[in-house]
């Protein structure tokens, strides 16, 4: 369970966001149904069909609601999360006050609604330069992953995370299967040939807003984002996904309207981690806090499955969820000339905040369509488009080590991206609000995990975190240590070889520098 103290830090020092779509009038959650999830010493023997708990304060309450359904959440090593439907649409902050008075429950919430994200564009087109390996026919408008200054005017050499050099070191594994909870796949597209996962059902994902097993995309999100992640590459066609040869788990929890509830969202991180993900990637958010999609996301982590997410494009240091978890990770997006996206093509801006982790290009990323199976003229633009890339690498990272966990990839990609390449204005040394660690580097990823196994730090843990004043170190070493603030300022620095004091320092999440025998290390830390 999650410390509500972190909570609260969360929702004052984090500005997580995600990418910006169309927005829809439906309100902030459904008027139709609640998500709870039982207190463990709580028994109960629930029928489905007659829509009871056994208990008989709940089921009265439920009666007298009018429910219609119940339907259960997360997989079987989490049941005691249910979403109880009503026939018709009540009070839901006084149904959440009534239940929670029940004391059974560890939770009671709204189904809150969160957005897809993601804008297209007409049928735009750059003009033709020279092929680079691979040889995807247009591989020459992937900027982001190789970009010589040719793109646009405003391009600018090398603003890109080097994919081209990354490939030399790894092209990735069809053992490794990254979970894309978005709008679904176009599942016949020929850039998806042999690269969509299936189960032992023939099943290939799952729709959770219509509640079946066809996740075809109906929107066009999904399709573009996944993509990003795992179109064939090298094969003379279209364009290159990040990773060659990976699996590609689509899990539909948006909507063809480009919004869905959480309790989708929810459902389908454990169906990815339960079926076999690898990885996670979620392009979408919503601004409503969930303690259940927290719960989610951590269980993804502990099972060794990280999760990335988009920061919304609102050019601000709201927050939005998944990405303002903690146990998420957070990217943003940015431009041709390397600076922040503000704005995208279409307007709105890279958001940015003290829980961003990376960021990466975002802005007019061509790729496939939801509606054709030879029309390449479509760009996309926003942090949705930058968090598939970061996942993408991800994968590769996986590949070249399946052994990795969640925290080891994160670091791994925050450790070797590239510093002070934007605007220096935003773009300080160091981490800093606007671009976290810097701008990816895929190269320099896959090249320090060619001796990550070396590097004296990399099982370094510190505890307890949250913590109210001492950090203790579980490696006895003679370490040098910088303590950066939520806006990138340094407020200490020392020695140590057992533990660190932050008493001193208000309540916030904070970023401790490690370095010894020349090998450095970044962890956050949260006072409380």
């Amino acid at each position: 369970m999650i410390n509500t103290n972190k909570l609260i830090l969360i929702l004052i020092f984090s500005t997580f966001c995600f990418f910006n779509i169309i927005a829809q009038s439906v309100g902030d959650y459904s008027q139709k149904s609640l998500i709870i999830k039982f207190k463990d010493n709580v028994d109960f023997k629930i029928n489905f069909e007659s829509k009871k708990f056994n208990i008989l304060l709940l089921d009265k309450l439920n009666n007298n609601n009018k429910i219609e359904k119940i339907k259960f959440i997360g997989g079987a090593i989490n049941n005691k999360i249910y979403k109880i439907e009503f026939k018709d649409n009540i009070d839901i902050k006084k149904a959440v006050k009534k239940y929670t008075e029940l004391s059974i429950f560890d939770f009671v919430e709204p189904d809150y609604i969160g957005k897809g994200s993601g804008i297209s564009s007409a049928n735009n087109q750059i003009s033709n330069q020279s092929q680079i390996i691979p040889n995807d026919t247009y591989w020459y408008r992937q900027w982001s992953l190789y970009n010589d200054g040719s793109f646009n005017s405003e391009s600018q050499t090398d603003a890109d995370v080097d994919m081209d050099l990354a490939w030399n070191i790894e092209t990735g594994s069809s053992e490794i299967v990254v979970a894309v909870l978005d709008s679904g796949i176009k599942l016949d597209h020929p850039e998806f040939l042999g690269r969509v996962w299936n189960n032992d059902n023939q099943e290939n994902g799952y729709d959770f807003a219509n509640n079946d097993n066809d996740p075809t995309d109906d929107h066009g999100h999904g399709t573009n984002v996944a993509g990003i992640i795992g179109a064939i590459s090298n094969n003379s066609t279209g364009y290159a996904g990040v990773d060659w040869n990976c699996k590609i788990m689509p899990l539909k929890v948006i909507n063809d309207e480009n919004w869905g509830y959480y309790s989708w969202w929810i459902d389908a991180i454990y169906y990815a981690v339960n079926n076999g993900a690898n990885i996670i990637n979620m392009s979408l958010g919503g601004s409503s806090y969930s303690q259940a999609m927290e719960d989610a996301v951590n269980f993804a982590v502990n099972n060794n499955v990280p999760v990335f997410v988009s920061m919304m494009n609102e050019d601000s240091d709201q927050v939005y969820y998944p990405a303002g978890y903690y146990n998420s990770f957070s990217v943003g997006s940015t431009d041709p000339d390397d600076s922040r996206t503000s704005p995208f093509f279409w307007g709105g801006g890279s958001s940015y905040g003290s829980h961003i982790d990376v960021v990466a290009p975002g802005n007019y990323i061509y790729g496939l369509t939801f509606n054709s199976n030879s029309d390449y003229n479509y760009y996309w633009g926003g942090t949705s488009q930058a968090s598939p890339l970061v996942a993408g690498i991800a994968s590769l990272l996986l590949s070249q080590d399946s052994t990795r966990t969640p925290d080891q990839i994160y670091q791994i990609i925050r450790d070797s991206a590239d510093d002070l390449v934007g605007d220096p204005a935003e773009d300080i040394q160091g981490y800093d609000i606007y671009h976290g660690y810097g701008r990816v580097n895929a190269y320099q990823a896959l090249s320090a995990g060619l001796s990550v196994a070396e590097n004296i730090l990399n099982d370094l843990l510190l505890y307890p975190n949250p913590t109210n004043g001492i950090i203790h170190l579980t490696k006895n070493l003679s370490i040098n240590y910088s303590i950066y603030n939520s806006i990138g300022k340094k407020v200490i620095e020392g020695v140590t070889s057992d533990e660190i004091n932050i008493s001193q320092l208000a309540n916030g999440m904070y970023y401790i520098k490690l370095e010894v025998e020349n090998q450095i290390t970044n962890r956050k830390i949260i006072k409380n």
